[in-house]
């Protein structure tokens, strides 16, 4: 008798593995300081929405999306915690004003900009965030740049600095911490300059999931808690449990021998001697599974044992050798959660695990289990 079988793949997602890394990285911080969780890109690729809500629940205190279309959708759905834009974009100020979202100002002409929206819409006091660049040269203010900024700060009353901001570049790898402390006195340098023209005290913020966990003494204001709360350490893996679980069900298997040759497109799929149980499964390239995993360089769970990847990952569909396994239709393969984990495929690919999250396609269906 087939067990229940999932109709497709699914992204399970699971809120007492997420809500038991934000206790872990909330246990680090001293009880007056803030914490944005990032939910940027469809939180990581788990479900913006879904996740921001339980967020909302659990305490955070700030919500932090790269571009205003996310933050609008959190809006839309209810959320009523801030959001922080950090890529704000020069041309949805209009968006940004309307459903109350606080970009991120990282230079004179996204400055420039939103004060002429503030100006059109009679706003005065409306909270934004300066970004300064420390050392990640990616966005944010120079200190060169610093007293076009305080004059410009001086004659605008249409903002109302929120927070002051910068972003580490290497927090999680110990060969640079000198650099990494090199940032953060930057950052005390350059954040106190521009407090001491302004008439209110602007929230502080630099650490990132890396830094809470590195660099605690420096935790300011408030945090920015990103790939830490989807389930990803960088000084103790084992506090850490998955936020999400890929699954799919086993489609078909098959019972192939030599003379059957091959399995998959441009036959890399070599059975060789013997008798071999192949299961096809409901997941492919399309779906977020790197065409580099195939040719048993991955190994997917297959009722507690590893099932390695037999031939080319296909479009929508993969094959597991799955020979010496108890395995039958309709069973449930998991190709990421607890074994193998995210991290284990990144390993493999020779990459991060939010390249691995953020690949998982809207096609797949997010689902919470508990």
């Amino acid at each position: 008798m087939m067990s229940k079988i999932t109709p497709h793949a699914q992204l399970e997602l699971s809120k007492s593995g997420m809500l038991n890394n934000y206790r872990y990285f909330r246990s680090k911080l001293k009880d007056t300081t803030k914490l944005l969780v990032l939910v940027k890109a469809n939180s990581y690729g788990h479900g913006a929405v879904e996740f921001a809500h339980a967020l909302e629940k659990a305490g955070a205190d700030y919500l932090g999306v790269a571009f205003p279309i996310e933050g609008i959708e959190l809006k839309k759905s209810g959320i009523n915690l801030p959001v922080l834009v950090l890529t704000s974009g020069l041309e949805s100020y209009p968006e940004i004003i309307e459903y109350g979202l606080e970009p991120g100002m990282p230079n004179m002409e996204a400055m420039i900009r939103f004060r002429d929206e503030l100006r059109k819409a009679g706003k005065v006091g409306y909270p934004v965030h300066i970004k300064l660049d420390t050392g990640m040269h990616r966005l944010g203010f120079m200190e060169r740049e610093l007293p076009a900024l305080k004059s410009f700060l001086q004659e605008s009353p249409e903002f109302f600095v929120k927070s002051i901001y910068s972003h580490l570049a290497a927090s999680d790898e110990a060969q640079h911490d000198e650099f990494t402390l090199g940032q953060i006195a930057l950052y005390e340098k350059m954040s106190s300059d521009l407090i001491s023209i302004l008439t209110n005290k602007p929230i502080r913020h630099i650490l990132n999931s890396a830094g809470i966990e590195r660099f605690t003494q420096y935790q300011y204001d408030m945090v920015r808690l990103g790939i830490g709360i989807y389930g990803v350490s960088a000084v103790d893996q084992s506090a850490m449990k998955p936020s999400a679980f890929l699954r799919c069900p086993i489609l078909q298997i098959k019972e192939l021998g030599p003379e059957d040759g091959t399995v998959g497109y441009g036959r890399h799929g070599q059975l060789g001697p013997g008798i071999k149980r192949t299961a096809t499964i409901c997941v492919g390239y399309a779906d977020g599974i790197n065409r580099h995993l195939g040719r048993g360089n991955a190994s997917f769970e297959v009722n507690g044992k590893l099932a390695p990847t037999i031939g080319n990952i296909c479009m929508d569909m993969c094959m597991l050798d799955i020979t010496g396994i108890d395995a039958q239709v309709g069973d449930t393969v998991t190709v990421f959660g607890n074994k193998p984990t995210a991290i284990d495929l990144a390993k493999i690919l020779d990459t991060i695990p939010y390249e691995i999250f953020t690949s998982i396609p809207k096609r797949v269906k997010r689902v919470f289990i508990d």
